[in-house]
């Protein structure tokens, strides 16, 4: 399908063009941006001003006051009056650096008129005042004037900036010495250096005292006068006695300072014009994006009604090869099912032929051992038919003699022997019985009383003395009736040929116990020569025997595990570390069956 030329390709020309009319609209939007912007940095650097003067003048106002509070303390007037006095100087210089400590002043010091320094806080310390004379210093004759001292400089002993605060301690009106408390300011301009604009306060003379810029510090913001240098040279405010001019670009920074009458300080803050250049460019940004959005816009526009037309095009020659393809599909599909049906019918059939082939093979296998116990089973009815004939000769010949009483006994002992062969008979219909093939519930006592009962001549006669360790209530299990009675005797009759192979004493011990998934473990262990290595790891194959072949043909392990598996049971192999075999069958519990059949019950 073509389309017009048009529509083939965008017209960027056309787009170029607009770009070039939207272009100036971006002057007008800077304009608007750096006003607003502007005269929010202003406001919030006037706040921020605000705020940190406010910090500083309440750390100032907070030491203003104590020296005239602490000149009416009798113990400085007493070292004032007698400077001589040891005792009046040691508790004066206590007394300072236990109020240093509360108030948090960086050092107190008391001076007498002639500015001698008479006691102080630090007196202790390598830097001590005592003994030093502050007379030059402008506080001292401010407070011998009766002016409050006011003085911020560097210390000329310890070295470190300081706002000094001093006051005169009089009687009788005159003057007998000056305190003077001294505060440490290093904490305020900490606190300046946490933003991200500058901060810094000069005094009277215009040399930067406090700062959040550290290299700043104690440079002079306006050219000095000689007179300024003459009093700097003479009181020592700072380090230098000609401090060196700062550098300041006025069109990098926005400046905005507060005036302190109370000290004579002008704390400045400044701004970075890149504070307010980022924003701005921001929303220079934003508004070529957005001119930028609205020429990919109008682009698509105009690129929609091609891309709408190629799409019905495309969707046309689409539906039609995939409505071929469905067809194709669908044949396909119709075959496969057709095969399939045919392959899910043969597996069905091939499941039953196998479900029919294991369960003649189980019942083989029980008709196998039905068998090979014939003789026990032929001994045990021979000797009950012999007594009943005995007992019936008798029992003629008593009748003939009119002897009632002994032919009654007679005949209750023939009664007697019938009902054991009638019990035989049943342990023999229970055993060869074709079970159910859904597991059920059966008491294992019974069904193993039931094994031993078909192996017991042959027990006898091995002269096996059996130990057995079962609990008196009954223990239901998940099996076959006639399953769990098959794999009970196969076992039991590996035992017995297991036992034959050794001489006597020869044992058999039964047990049971409950494991801790809930399940019910039965043990057959006996003191025989055990399973050789070969054994243990071939025991469960299909005709595999350590036995004769007149004995056996290894069928038996290999039916007891897979009925065992059937069932959800597991048989282990091992050997006793004594001597001897060991099987333990793990089978899952069951509730108790309401009317469960006893061997006597079985048709």
């Amino acid at each position: 399908m073509q389309l017009p030329a048009f529509l083939r390709r965008p017209r960027w020309r056309s787009l170029a063009l607009l770009a070039l009319l939207l272009a100036p609209l971006l002057w007008p939007l800077q304009q608007l941006a750096e006003r607003y912007y502007l005269g929010e940095l202003l406001q919030q650097n006037r706040q921020t001003l605000d705020l940190y003067v406010a910090n500083l003048l309440g750390t100032l106002r907070r030491y203003e006051v104590l020296p005239q509070i602490l000149g009416d303390l009798p113990a400085l007037h007493n070292v004032l009056r007698q400077p001589g006095q040891a005792e009046a100087v040691a508790e004066a210089n206590g007394l300072l650096k236990k109020i240093r400590e509360r108030t948090g002043a960086d050092s107190l010091y008391l001076m007498d008129a002639h500015g001698r320094t008479l006691a102080a806080s630090n007196w202790d310390q390598p830097d001590s005042f005592v003994g030093r004379n502050f007379a030059f210093r402008p506080y001292f004759s401010e407070a011998m004037a009766g002016r409050q001292g006011q003085f911020f400089g560097l210390g000329t002993t310890s070295g470190k900036r300081g706002y000094y605060v001093a006051a005169a301690l009089r009687e009788g009106g005159e003057p007998l010495g000056v305190l003077v408390i001294k505060v440490d300011l290093d904490h305020t301009e900490q606190l300046w250096g946490n933003t991200p604009e500058r901060l810094l306060a000069t005094d009277k003379h215009g040399v930067v005292i406090l700062t959040s810029h550290s290299d700043w510090r104690f440079r002079a913001t306006r050219p000095l006068d000689a007179d300024e240098l003459a009093e700097i040279a003479t009181k020592l405010p700072y380090p230098t006695r000609d401090p060196q001019p700062l550098q300041l670009n006025p069109g990098d920074w926005l400046i905005q300072q507060q005036h302190i009458e109370e000290t004579g300080w002008t704390v400045r803050i400044l701004a970075p014009r890149s504070l307010l250049e980022r924003p701005v460019r921001a929303v220079l940004i934003s508004g070529g994006a957005g001119l930028l959005v609205l020429m990919l816009l109008l682009s698509l526009l105009l690129q929609r009604r091609r891309h709408y037309l190629e799409r019905i095009a495309l969707d046309t020659r689409t539906r039609q090869e995939l409505e071929h393809r469905v067809q194709e599909r669908t044949q396909d599909l119709e075959e496969l099912n057709r095969r399939l049906k045919r392959e899910v019918l043969e597996r069905e059939q091939a499941q039953q032929e196998l479900v029919r082939a294991q369960d003649d093979l189980v019942q083989a296998g029980k008709l196998s051992a039905l068998g090979t116990m014939s003789a026990s089973i032929s001994h045990e009815l021979s000797q009950p038919l012999g007594a009943i004939r005995s007992y019936a000769d008798n029992a003629g010949v008593l009748l003939d003699h009119e002897r009632y009483p002994e032919a009654r006994e007679n005949l209750q002992q023939i009664s007697q022997l019938t009902k054991r062969m009638a019990l035989i008979i049943a342990h023999l219909k229970a055993f060869a019985r074709r079970d159910r093939q859904a597991p059920e519930s059966v008491a294992l006592q019974p069904a193993l009383e039931d094994a031993l009962a078909l192996l017991a001549n042959r027990r006898r006669s091995l002269e096996v003395e059996l130990i057995r360790d079962l609990p008196e209530a009954t223990l239901w299990v998940q099996a076959g009736e006639t399953r769990l009675r098959q794999v009970l005797g196969n076992l039991l009759a590996n035992a017995l040929d297991s036992l034959a192979e050794r001489a006597p004493p020869r044992r058999l011990w039964l047990t049971t116990r409950l494991l801790d998934d809930g399940r019910i473990s039965l043990s057959l262990r006996d003191n025989g020569p055990g399973f050789s290595a070969e054994a243990l790891e071939r025991a469960r194959e299909p005709f595999y025997t350590t036995k004769t072949t007149a004995r056996g043909l290894g069928l038996g392990l290999a039916i007891c595990d897979s009925l065992v598996n059937a069932l959800g049971g597991e048989l282990l192999l091992a050997n006793e570390p004594g001597g001897g075999a060991l099987v333990t069958l793990n089978l899952q519990p069951a509730t108790s069956a309401v009317g469960a059949q006893t061997v006597e019950d079985y048709p």
